[in-house]
């Protein structure tokens, strides 16, 4: 599943028959599931990630926000939006809340 997210297919490619069966050719115990199963995964593993961020931030109290962007050792442009704060004891903590690949074209979904 991840190889085929991280390749930007869309959900409605797995029920392509000459997908499928390049995908079988890795193994017969390779089930791959429909488009709304793949897509039902994505939601629910996005909703704990959202959630599990939540849980990091403090509540009630300030956070600055900052962006960041670098080139990863294969090539690859990333941008990224942290949230920092102090905790009681004046040290500093950061959550990153997302990030993306830069489309040289077309830019980040996170610029303005």
């Amino acid at each position: 599943m991840l190889g085929f997210v991280s390749a930007h297919n869309p959900w409605n490619a797995i029920s392509n028959l000459e997908l499928r069966q390049s995908y079988k050719s890795f193994g017969d115990g390779l089930v791959l599931p429909s488009a709304t199963t793949l897509g039902n995964i994505c939601w629910r593993e996005c909703a704990l990630t959202v959630d599990a961020i939540k849980k990091q931030l403090p509540i009630r109290k300030k956070v600055s926000l900052a962006s960041d962007g670098w080139t990863s050792t294969n090539k690859l442009a990333i941008t990224s939006v942290i949230a920092y704060y102090m905790d009681r004891n004046w040290a500093l903590l950061e959550v990153q809340l997302a990030f993306d690949e830069v489309d040289r074209l077309f830019g980040s979904r996170f610029e303005s």
